[in-house]
């Protein structure tokens, strides 16, 4: 099966995972939660959002809940436990902050088949580095041994912000000429790692192999932490205005049809992919069109905002570059490679 697949390409849903039908399964669950509640709060109404909006008065507070995912299979095979916190935290925080808001609590859950304290001990490094990173308290969590259901560990969190309403950021105000401008990605960050995992099986590498056009084993390639933008990104709102920010996480470029519908935001100067995208890509014959919906490929969050600010908030700062513009149409389109993305 995997020769087959080689000559075809990888894709995420060769690997196993399908993520229209992840889209369908998620309708289906929030088609059943209609219950609203009234009065303060209440949640706001919005849909495309990456944190939930609650009403508290003069303020929001915003809710975020993530995981590692396939991540920590790679930790666990190269017995390296003290990063995938890092990313649990990263996960939710750098979606917190796509509504401009500021992460200021979070809870960890650990499910695990039986306790182990050298490796719970290493997760918490992990997370007290994240927390650092975003100038965030964990102020509780929970550890469910659960043999009979759980081979191995998994780690997930929820994220608590806060947002004064008049600075909320919701991507409604993007408007045609607006600049997009990318931040540098760290890495696969903690999105696509199936894909990339059966990519390197079906290559017979071992998470301990060198892989030429890479400057460390591909495993350790792959466990590279999120970057965490939260202090960069909120130092931004603070100074100028800007219209929408995106995470680009599950989905890759599709998360930016999260913004204001009936624009087309055409990427034509993209950052360069970060090298084990290249890799990657190779091993697993993977189209153009299947890995910038799967990965981040180098540009790990965008901000849209007006293109003078855009040449300010560049110049402010080194891992940003202005890739592209908002323009008359619809979607997303790709231009060094022709591709279009039209639903999310």
């Amino acid at each position: 099966m995997s020769t087959d697949i080689m000559a075809e390409g990888w894709t995420y849903s060769k690997a196993g995972v399908n993520i229209d039908k992840k889209s369908s399964s998620i309708g289906s669950l929030v088609s059943e939660l209609t219950y609203r509640r009234k009065g303060f709060g209440q949640m706001v109404q919005k849909s495309g959002l990456f944190a939930s909006l609650i009403d508290f008065g003069d303020r929001y507070v915003t809710l975020a809940t993530d995981g590692v995912g396939t991540k920590i299979l790679i930790a666990e095979e190269l017995g390296i436990w003290d990063t995938i916190g890092i990313d649990c935290i990263a996960m939710n925080v750098n979606d917190t902050i796509c509504v401009n808001s500021t992460p200021i609590s979070f809870v960890d859950y650990i499910a695990i088949d039986k306790p182990d304290e050298e490796i719970t001990q290493k997760v918490g490094i992990g997370l007290n580095k994240g927390a650092e990173l975003s100038d965030m308290e964990i102020v509780g969590g929970e550890i469910a041994v659960l043999p009979e259901m759980v081979n191995g560990l998994d780690l997930s969190g929820t994220c608590l912000g806060v947002v004064d309403k008049d600075k909320i950021i919701t991507g409604d105000t993007c408007e045609k000429g607006d600049a997009i401008i990318a931040l540098q990605a760290s890495g696969l960050h903690s999105n696509g790692l199936t894909l990339a995992r059966k990519v390197v099986e079906a290559n017979n590498i071992k998470l301990t192999d060198s892989v030429p056009g890479l400057t460390q084993t591909i495993g350790k390639e792959l466990l590279t932490p999120t970057q965490i933008y939260v202090k960069q990104v909120l130092e931004m709102t603070s100074k100028h205005e800007i219209h929408g920010l995106v995470d680009i996480t599950g989905g890759g470029l599709r998360n930016i049809l999260r913004m204001r519908k009936g624009l087309k935001y055409t990427i034509d100067d993209p950052i360069k992919p970060n090298p084990v995208f290249t890799v990657l890509q190779e091993l697993g014959n993977i189209s153009d069109q299947e890995i910038f919906q799967t990965f981040n490929m180098g540009m790990g969050f965008t901000i849209i905002a007006p293109a003078d600010e855009a040449e300010d908030i560049v110049r402010e700062n080194k891992n940003a570059k202005i890739v592209g513009r908002v323009e008359e149409g619809n979607g997303v389109y790709y231009a060094p490679s022709k591709l279009t993305y039209d639903h999310y």
